[in-house]
């Protein structure tokens, strides 16, 4: 039962951040004109780097922490504060400029879309990446370290998956629901982000 929750809660917190299905509009105006195939590549690609790049941060987070002498509770309380940024612009649904500048949005039709800035940081991005690390950083055994690849994993699949379905999410949802979406996974991202800067306050001063 503690496995499953602990699993739950990472993987809910995890996808509300990645939030691929608010990613859907941008995958497809970068994508738009490119056949199926080409579409299925980009997706792959994306999947690719998403996993790179969570998994490998959250195996070097602690290498990190010692080289910049930082403790895991101050990076926490700064990791908090700024997913609670990012969890107000999805409040409004808006993609988080945490994640993905104007300038980017401009120059995402380059030819390594699918890497930057798709992958990174609009999905991937510091919010992801600072999450993975702090929760890594806070495993205290195998099996919760197990967990959290197993749920980055996931979330990397998940972000395959909706890409794939990019279309049909549109059809369905539209412009109005997807910003519904991005607004909940916002309101979850708010929780989250006050309760890893909660915990952080409690680590530093011994609460």
């Amino acid at each position: 039962m503690w496995v499953f929750k602990e699993f739950a809660f990472f993987f809910a917190g995890l996808f509300a951040i990645t939030n691929p299905v608010g990613a859907v509009p941008v995958f497809l105006g970068v994508t738009h004109g490119l056949s199926k195939d080409c579409k299925r590549r980009v997706a792959k690609r994306v999947f690719i780097t998403v996993l790179v790049t969570l998994v490998t941060f959250a195996l070097v987070g602690q290498w990190i922490f010692r080289f910049f002498g930082s403790t895991v509770d101050a990076f926490a309380i700064a990791g908090g504060i700024l997913l609670f940024r990012m969890a107000l612009d999805m409040l409004s649904g808006q993609i988080s400029k945490v994640k993905i500048s104007e300038d980017e949005e401009e120059e995402i039709t380059a030819a390594d879309m699918a890497i930057i800035p798709l992958g990174i940081p609009l999905i991937s991005g510091p919010g992801a990446i600072t999450t993975v690390m702090v929760y890594m950083a806070q495993a205290s055994n195998p099996l919760e370290n197990g967990i959290i690849l197993g749920v980055i994993t996931l979330i990397s699949a998940a972000v395959y998956l909706t890409l794939l379905s990019a279309e049909g999410i549109e059809k369905r949802l539209g412009k109005v629901g997807i910003k519904v979406l991005t607004r909940m996974m916002g309101l979850i991202l708010a929780s989250m982000a006050v309760q890893m800067v909660i915990n952080g306050i409690k680590g530093a001063f011994g609460l």
